[in-house]
């Protein structure tokens, strides 16, 4: 398990990234940004989702984030639309 600031940078660069783009990052953006290899950028992202501070999920039998909340990385039925531009979907 990662030490608790390592986790909230993980948390911060998964939500950043949400907004920015309007999808979640793959583990290996995670990994790029954190200077690991591919597998600790996947181990970042199960410690963080492990924690179990909020809702958060993969596609099931994936290491992709299908969901962070407020977010859903698929689209659903919740838009959410900022400034006119609708580019997230909600939980």
């Amino acid at each position: 398990m990662q030490d608790k600031e390592q986790l909230d940078r993980v948390f911060n660069f998964v939500m950043e990234t949400f907004i920015e783009r309007g999808n979640a990052p793959h583990y290996t953006e995670i990994a790029g940004a954190f200077g690991v290899d591919p597998e600790g950028g996947k181990r970042l992202l199960h410690d963080l989702f492990s924690t179990g501070v909020m809702p958060m999920w993969f596609y099931p039998g994936t290491d992709l984030i299908v969901s962070f909340a407020p977010f859903n990385n698929l689209p659903t039925q919740y838009r959410i639309t900022v400034d006119g531009q609708q580019k997230w979907f909600a939980q």
